[in-house]
């Protein structure tokens, strides 16, 4: 399944982006694409408000550059 979404801010500090494309609970860990379908991250979290467990619009992914050492990390 793929959504459609914006990036709302690159942090190169932590490799990380945020975006508002739908990640359900559950469900994260998959692709990140830009609009030529190139992987520009993996989607690690969303950001859930009060005592709801779903998405709220605000997602966030390991920036591609940064997915082996997070990988070699949790390994």
């Amino acid at each position: 399944t793929f959504t459609t979404g914006i990036v709302s801010r690159l942090d190169s500090q932590r490799g990380s982006i945020q975006h508002d494309a739908a990640i359900n609970p559950g469900n994260s860990g998959g692709p990140l694409l830009n609009s030529d379908a190139e992987l520009i991250g993996v989607n690690t979290a969303i950001f859930t408000g009060g005592q709801s467990q779903g998405n709220i619009g605000i997602g966030f992914a390991i920036s591609v550059s940064r997915v082996q050492s997070f990988l070699a990390s949790v390994r």
